[in-house]
């Protein structure tokens, strides 16, 4: 066969593969609002950098006449390609093609492109929408699953690893997003859970829709499994775009600088920001976005937990991880929730050299029995674990409240903070002003003509000798108390000579988190 002939031969086959499941798959596909594999992955990434591999790779299932049918790319989809310049390795099912079902072909091509993305140090994201493992295949769909599993598991704190859900991500199929570091879902189109309305109402007799049951507005606002949302699959390539500005490649590495610019100080004016009644809330991203880079901030987990803040910035251009305390919901309080994303956030940054800025204002943990009996000792003491363990630069600063063990956990001297200041409205104290003068003056308030004075009198006395950051600036526990129009100054200062900060790790194989 002559090398025209060859030629031909190849673009027949490659326009044959490229197909997918083929026209009335596509377009079923599109009715429903959803872009294709391919169109997907060059909506992400830079204009004509996609490369694709392994486009000839086919199934080898026998069984159930499988050796009679063509699966072009066996339903996924791999290759490398640029973001903002910068290399990715990409795979995106194809949900036109045997509904993206995960067989052992379909595994291969996926920890190949996984494993490349390790050699190379640089990110992976993989766009989900399949349908589960492919029954036909049996074993080999499970194991296809635990391959890629392990390498999730490899893969953390070495790479950023990214997932997108645009479409179903059922059964064992979730394991892999849940490993991964960043989860983006889009509403109406991402779908994920265990198990699924069928299963549910045949066991439980419980009926209930697929939206209802892990859309994306579920997986954002209540379990927390998804990191960001979006309106749109445009919108969540966006999004994933803004990400890559402000992560380092790889754990060997720090996120690219930016030009160094000062926050938007006539929107964000910080001494204005807080209210002098220390009851009354505030949005503490206002604050943040008072001390950032041109007041920039891109949180993370928005909709979850939403009494506690996590996301990146920048200050004189660098990358920094903000976890504040939001006094606009249950008064900032630490709780289960809280916990578990402001624990995990710290250690993603922790594990790729992002410098940690906390800011306080918190009341405490959360009391009630619900709380206690979902696990806040284990869950809050993950709070403490990922401070302690964190070796990168740490900053606090304690804007109002910190009291008991919050003051403790929201990363104090005593977890190893390298700078700690305080606003002159700081309190730190083992609890609020009204519930300790209740306590320890208790006797004197109840045995009082007029125990309601006396108790407003023990108020003002215990304020005035505890409610402020001076007792604890006394022991050093505070290392400058310092005027609000001072903080990005301090922050600024803080990091600069922080950069060096070496620490030297006891030698053990691995800590066991209170998982």
């Amino acid at each position: 066969m002559s090398i025209r002939l060859k030629s031909a031969d190849l673009k027949k086959r490659m326009r044959d593969a490229l197909q997918g499941g083929g026209s009335k798959a596509i377009e079923k596909q599109k009715a429903i609002g959803k872009l294709t594999a391919r169109e997907r992955i060059i909506a992400l990434l830079d204009p004509n950098t996609f490369h694709e591999y392994d486009l000839f790779v086919e199934h080898a299932a026998k069984d159930f006449d499988m050796d009679k049918k063509y699966l072009p790319g066996d339903g996924v989809i791999t290759g490398t390609g640029l973001i903002s310049g910068h290399p990715v390795c990409i795979y995106a099912q194809d949900f036109t093609v045997a509904g993206g079902s995960l067989g052992w072909m379909h595994a291969k091509k996926i920890t190949k492109i996984m494993d490349h993305a390790m050699r190379l140090k640089i990110p992976i994201i993989g766009i989900n929408d399949s349908g589960g493992a492919r029954i036909q295949e049996g074993v080999n769909s499970l194991a296809g699953y635990g391959e890629i599993f392990y390498r999730n598991t490899q893969a953390s704190g070495v790479i950023p690893q990214i997932s997108v859900i645009l479409g179903p991500c059922a059964g064992g199929a979730v394991y892999s997003p849940a490993l991964t570091d960043f989860v983006y879902v889009v509403d109406k189109i991402s779908k994920m859970f265990i198990t699924g309305p069928e299963v549910i109402k045949t066991v439980l007799g419980e009926e209930v829709s697929m939206e209802e049951l892990g859309g994306a507005r579920v997986h954002s606002e209540i379990t927390g499994n998804a990191h960001f949302y979006a309106e749109s699959e445009q919108d969540c390539f966006d999004q994933i775009k803004e990400l890559i500005t402000f992560i380092p490649w790889n754990n060997a590495k720090k996120a690219d600088p930016f030009p160094k610019k000062p926050p938007k100080t006539r929107k964000y004016k910080i001494e204005n920001l807080i209210p002098t009644d220390p009851r009354q809330p505030y949005d503490v991203r206002d604050v943040i976005r008072a001390v950032s880079d041109d007041s920039e901030f891109l949180e993370v987990q928005e909709r979850f937990a939403a009494n506690i803040v996590i996301g990146f910035g920048r200050l004189n251009g660098e990358t920094v991880g903000f976890v504040a305390n939001q006094p606009l919901v249950l008064a900032g309080v630490l709780d289960v929730d809280s916990s578990d994303k402001a624990a995990r956030f710290i250690r993603y940054c922790d594990a790729f050299n992002v410098p940690l800025v906390t800011l306080v204002d918190l009341p405490g943990y959360l009391p009630g029995v619900d709380q206690e009996h979902a696990g806040v000792i284990r869950h809050g003491a993950k709070i403490l674990y990922a401070y302690s363990e964190a070796t990168v630069p740490k900053i606090t600063a304690i804007l109002r409240k910190a009291y008991g063990g919050g003051y403790i956990a929201m990363c104090s001297h005593h977890l190893r903070a390298d700078f700690v200041f305080a606003w002159p409205t700081a309190e730190i104290a083992v609890m609020g002003p009204e519930g300790a003068a209740n306590i320890i003056f208790r006797k004197e308030i109840m045995g009082a003509k007029n125990p309601e004075e006396i108790r407003k009198q023990k108020i003002a006395e215990y304020k005035k000798k505890f409610a402020n950051p001076y007792v604890a600036a006394a022991y050093g526990y505070i290392d400058a108390v310092i005027e609000p129009t001072e903080t990005r100054k301090m922050l600024l200062h803080a990091l600069e000579i922080s950069q060096s900060k070496a620490v030297q790790a006891p030698r053990k194989k691995h800590g066991i988190p209170p998982f």
